[in-house]
């Protein structure tokens, strides 16, 4: 990779300018999830958690992964770890982001660590966590 990578460097954001619901519905289909939350107004609201559907976990997840699919290639995550910090509702516009630790070249592949999350518009990190992708040398 002929590109300098740098510890503290940002890479490009993945973002979503409106959580789409059908996407959600889709999801809690093939899934076979059975949490009302991702498609039951009603169920939201009698758990006090508003009035807006809540997107499922594994898309948000998704999110990180499609931006770090199109900075490093479709190949290169070797891992991802995240925890989920906040609730991320149908509309939101939410971004992936990143920020590169470490950058290390070993056994003919540039290994890169980042921090990862995805963040809501108002801030708030719905999920944060940390990647390790690969690059070939």
């Amino acid at each position: 990779m002929n590109v300098v990578l740098k510890v503290g460097d940002r890479i490009p954001e993945w973002r979503v300018e409106s959580v789409p619901v059908e996407k959600m519905k889709i999801l809690a289909a093939v899934l076979r999830d059975p949490n009302p939350i991702h498609w039951d107004r009603q169920a939201v609201s009698e758990q006090g958690l508003g009035d807006s559907l809540i997107n499922q976990g594994p898309i948000n997840i998704c999110y990180i992964t499609n931006m770090l699919q199109l900075w490093s290639g479709p190949r290169s995550i070797r891992s991802l770890r995240a925890r989920f910090t906040s609730n991320v509702f149908e509309g939101e516009n939410v971004s992936a982001q990143g920020v590169i630790t470490s950058v290390q070249d070993t056994g003919g592949v540039r290994l890169v660590d980042l921090q990862v999350w995805l963040e809501k518009s108002d801030g708030t990190k719905a999920v944060e966590g940390s990647a390790q992708v690969s690059f070939p040398l």
